[in-house]
């Protein structure tokens, strides 16, 4: 992303979160506080590109006709990720949720963006000291928000700006009141596939540094492409144009072995197909796994 400039993913994460919890059914994640947090532009300019899209993808004949364009919109939604982000986020906290059951006491969220969890879940922020880290930029324009908007900043959340192109974890954390001694929970959505992998595995091989034994990261990651599908190929020009290019993928047949190169097992590697049975088996709105996505969960030994 840009040196200066608010991650544009973020800012469409969060609303991919709201959209899902304000119009769907059946809900996947549900963030009922993701679209407070992003600007009243911000939203009209979203929206504004979504009808554009479904513009694009219903002739101009036909847009009077509702289900046409209704049947449009979670064709859209699924290219723009929005089944990723959500069965991401619920795989996370249902995780967390249980281990916290089991003595975690810090959760360390990576790349936050507009990350709600700490408004969100007093059931589990009353048991967790809770480390935001992201970059700088993204985070100044979080905590702006939360400040024009009023919300209290609960005195167990701690924000961490960071650059991970030219920071470490441990150095940022350093000068917290994060405790190396305590088992942590580190959750990291969204973000390796933006940096180098020379960068995603200097953060991998800091957790064990900074982590005791039972500490646990959760990550997704894309996949290689073996034939580039054209709205894979469309999303990569999308996120070069924006400043957040794709950079790195991961083999998960070979992902066991490199993790133990820096200190961490592989626990689970959940595939396209296994989070497709988890979170969208039988559901009627069209949308569907990621063919290219897997999420990691990794421990420290």
């Amino acid at each position: 992303m840009k040196e200066n400039q608010v991650s544009l993913t973020a800012i469409m994460t969060a609303y991919l979160r709201a959209y899902h919890a304000m119009h769907d059914t059946r809900k996947i994640f549900d963030d009922v506080l993701a679209y407070c947090l992003i600007p009243e532009e911000r939203r009209a300019l979203i929206e504004q590109g979504f009808s554009r899209a479904l513009q694009m993808r219903v002739p101009e004949s036909d847009l009077a006709c509702s289900d046409r364009e209704a049947n449009a919109l979670p064709s859209l939604l699924q290219a723009m990720g929005l089944p990723h982000v959500l069965s991401r986020s619920r795989y996370t906290e249902d995780n967390l949720d249980q281990a916290v059951k089991e003595g975690v006491e810090q959760y360390v969220i990576l790349g936050a963006g507009l990350d709600t969890f700490a408004f969100r879940r007093p059931d589990l922020l009353s048991r967790l000291q809770v480390f935001e880290v992201d970059h700088p930029a993204t985070q100044a324009f979080k905590r702006n928000r939360l400040a024009e908007l009023g919300w209290e900043i609960p005195a167990n959340l701690h924000f961490v700006p960071v650059d991970f192109t030219k920071e470490s974890l441990a150095d940022a954390l350093a000068g917290t009141s994060y405790d190396s001694r305590r088992k942590s929970f580190f959750s990291w959505l969204g973000v390796t596939m933006y940096l180098t992998r020379n960068e995603v595995f200097a953060t991998l091989r800091s957790i064990p540094h900074i982590a005791p034994v039972g500490s646990a990261v959760i990550f997704d990651y894309f996949v290689p492409e073996k034939a580039a599908a054209p709205h894979m190929k469309e999303m990569r020009e999308d996120l070069r144009k924006i400043g957040e290019p794709i950079k790195t993928t991961f083999d998960p047949s070979t992902l066991a072995v490199e993790l133990e190169r820096v200190g961490l097992r592989l626990h689970e590697n959940v595939s396209p197909s296994d989070i497709q049975e988890r979170y969208f088996q039988s559901r009627t709105d069209g949308y569907v796994a990621s063919k290219h996505v897997c999420f990691a969960w990794a421990v420290v030994e």
